[in-house]
C-alpha cells in the first residue's frame, strides 16, 4: 500500500526512515520527541543531534536512527497553532515535504511519520491530517514510496465537511444485521437442508425475507430494516417444517398473505421464482465441454484491464489512484487468474471510477459483494453513489470508522 494510516506507537513501527517532532535546540523534548530519544538511545541520539544544531520550523535534518527499526531519523521543526493567519499551515506542509525530500534523496522506499502539530502545538486535529493527506498524494504522484501516517490510540478525528456528515446517516438506513459468511458457509455444510434454499418452503423463506425488511413508503424506502423486523418476530427453522421441507410454517410469516396478494410486493419474487425455475430447466439440458468453455466471462484481471483500456487510463494512474505499488501491479497484470483481496478490488473499483452497477460486476467476477451488513461496504457504496473517487478521502472515513483501508 503506498499511503497507510495506523494506530500504533511509532517507536514500534519498522520503516527506512522513521520521523521525529524534534525540539528546535539539540535536546530532548517532551510528548514524541522525549518517546523517540527513550526508545532509541537518548545519549548517542543527543551526541549526533548536536551536531546538526538548531533546525528552523518547517525545516528537516537526519541522524542515524540508533536502536528504532529503522535505517534513519528525520528530524523536522514543527509550527506552533496561533491563528492560522501566521503561516501555519505552510509551515507544516514544508515539515511534510522537506522529510519526504531527505527520505528520497537517501533510497528510502518507507517512511513513518507521527501526526504533526496536533498534540501540544495546538494545531488543529482535522486539519491536519488533510494537509498531511495532500502533501503524501501530491508526493506519490510523482514518486514511489511507502508511507505510514502513525497515530495514537487516543487520538480521534471528526472529519469536517458535507460529504463526510452524511456516512453515519448512510450506513443508519442501509445497514442490516446479517449472517457472517464463515459462519453461513459453516452451517451450510454442517445443514445442508436448513441453507439450501431449494422448494417451495426456500421460496416462501425468500418472501418471508422480503416482507420484513419492512413496508414500503412513498418515497422508496422502507420504514424498518430488516434487523429491527428479525427482532420482533421469529423465524422458522426445520423443526417448524417437520420432515417435509414443503410443510411450511405460516405462523412465522405474519405479512405472507398480503405480499402473495398485492401484486406491488409479490412481482419481484414472482420474477425470482420464474429465473429461477428458466434455470433449472435449461440446466437438465445436456451440455458438452465447448457449450460450457463459450460461457466462461472475463476473469477480474481481465476485465480491469479492459475497463482501463475502456476509459482511456493509463496503468500508471490507475494502479496510483487504487493506493497500490507498483510491484502489486506488474504482478496483477502478468497473471490473469489473480486473485485479488477484497480491499485491493474495491480500491480499483475507485481507481476506474466506476458507477454501481460496474462496480458490482468487476467484484463479482473476483466473488464479491457489496453487503448491507458490512460497515466497510456502506461507506464505499456511499462515496460511489456521491460520486467520490478520491482513495485518501475514503480512507480517512473508514479509519475514522475504524474499518479497513483501501489499496494493498
Amino acid at each position: 500500500m503506498a499511503f497507510q494510516i495506523i494506530r500504533d506507537d511509532i517507536t514500534k513501527v519498522s520503516a527506512d526512515a522513521i520521523v521525529n517532532t524534534a525540539n528546535p535546540k539539540p535536546a530532548c523534548a517532551c510528548d514524541t520527541d522525549g518517546a523517540i530519544f527513550a526508545a532509541a538511545g537518548a545519549e548517542a541520539l543527543l551526541t549526533e543531534r548536536q551536531q546538526i544544531g538548531n533546525i528552523a520550523v518547517g525545516q528537516a535534518a537526519v541522524t542515524s536512527a540508533f536502536a528504532l527499526d529503522a535505517k534513519y531519523m528525520i528530524h523536522t521543526m514543527e509550527p506552533v497553532w496561533q491563528d492560522g493567519f501566521h503561516g501555519e499551515r505552510e509551515a507544516l506542509r514544508s515539515c511534510y515535504e522537506n522529510s519526504l525530500r531527505l527520505a528520497k534523496e537517501l533510497g528510502c522506499e518507507s517512511i513513518a511519520f507521527p501526526l504533526f502539530a496536533a498534540g501540544v502545538y495546538g494545531f488543529p486535529k482535522a486539519e491536519a491530517l488533510q494537509i498531511a493527506v495532500s502533501v503524501f498524494r501530491a508526493f506519490l504522484d510523482e514518486s514511489e514510496m511507502k508511507i505510514l501516517l502513525v497515530v495514537s490510540d487516543t487520538e480521534s478525528f471528526t472529519l469536517p465537511g458535507k460529504i463526510f456528515e452524511g456516512i453515519d446517516t448512510y450506513i443508519k438506513e442501509k445497514y442490516v444485521t446479517a449472517q457472517p459468511e464463515e459462519e453461513y458457509t459453516q452451517r451450510a455444510a454442517e445443514n445442508p437442508e436448513k441453507t439450501r434454499g431449494f422448494g417451495l418452503s426456500g421460496f416462501l423463506r425468500g418472501v418471508r425475507d422480503f416482507t420484513h425488511s419492512g413496508p414500503v413508503q412513498k418515497d422508496g424506502r422502507r420504514k424498518e430494516n430488516r434487523k429491527s423486523a428479525l427482532a420482533s418476530e421469529s423465524v422458522c427453522t426445520k423443526d417448524d417444517y417437520g420432515e417435509n421441507p414443503e410443510d411450511v410454517c405460516m405462523e412465522d410469516a405474519p405479512c405472507l398473505n398480503e405480499t402473495l396478494t398485492n401484486p406491488s410486493l409479490f412481482a419481484p419474487m414472482k420474477a425470482t421464482m420464474a429465473g429461477a425455475a428458466m434455470s433449472a430447466e435449461m440446466s437438465m439440458k445436456p451440455q458438452t465441454l465447448d457449450d460450457r468453455m463459450s460461457h466462461v466471462a472475463d476473469t477480474w484481471q481481465e476485465s480491469l484491464f479492459h475497463l482501463i483500456d475502456e476509459k482511456g487510463f493509463t496503468d500508471t494512474e490507475v494502479y496510483k489512484r487504487a493506493n497500490v505499488d507498483r510491484k502489486l501491479f506488474s504482478k496483477i497484470r502478468s497473471n490473469s487468474a489473480y486473485q485479488p483481496k477484497k480491499i485491493t478490488a474495491m480500491a480499483f473499483v475507485l481507481a476506474l471510477r466506476l458507477n454501481l452497477d460496474e462496480a458490482r460486476d468487476l467484484l463479482a467476477r473476483a466473488g464479491y459483494a457489496f453487503s448491507p451488513s458490512s460497515r466497510f461496504d456502506l461507506i464505499v457504496e456511499y462515496f460511489i453513489e456521491n460520486e467520490v473517487y478520491d482513495i485518501y478521502t475514503i480512507n480517512l472515513a473508514l479509519f475514522e470508522h475504524e474499518q479497513p483501508l483501501l489499496g494493498e
